[in-house]
């Protein structure tokens, strides 16, 4: 088991940046394929970007390709979410999950582990 806390959560202006951390316990980091997602209000979940275990692969949503970049230290056990050029359209609560089985997986139904989220608000 494995158990995922988001931080780095708050409010930006467009144009921002801003960095989510994603802080995994109860199991070694390397083991799990890691992903960001997010759920805006009144829609529903959706993709953002992925990182194989190693970090040597990443893959992206469309919306956010060239502004956001997903890290990983599995040293530290974390895996991280650097977004630039923030639009109000990104604001939403930021979800990370695991994965042992996937090598990547842009699916949510490939994570079987999730955090509660941490909400990015974007002002313009």
């Amino acid at each position: 088991q494995v158990q995922l806390v988001e931080s780095g959560g708050g409010l930006v202006q467009a144009g921002g940046s801003l960095r989510l951390s994603c802080a995994a316990s109860g199991g070694t980091a390397s083991r799990y394929v890691m992903g960001w997602f997010r759920q805006a209000p009144g829609k529903e979940r959706e993709f953002v970007a992925t990182i194989s275990r190693s970090g040597t692969s990443t893959d992206y949503a469309g919306s956010v390709k060239g502004r956001f970049t997903i890290s990983r230290d599995n040293a530290k056990n974390t895996v991280y979410l650097q977004m630039a050029s923030l639009k109000a359209e990104d604001t939403a609560i930021y979800y990370c999950a695991a994965d042992r089985t996937a090598y990547i997986s842009t699916r949510q139904m490939d994570y079987d582990y999730w955090g509660q989220g941490a909400q990015v608000t974007v002002s313009s």
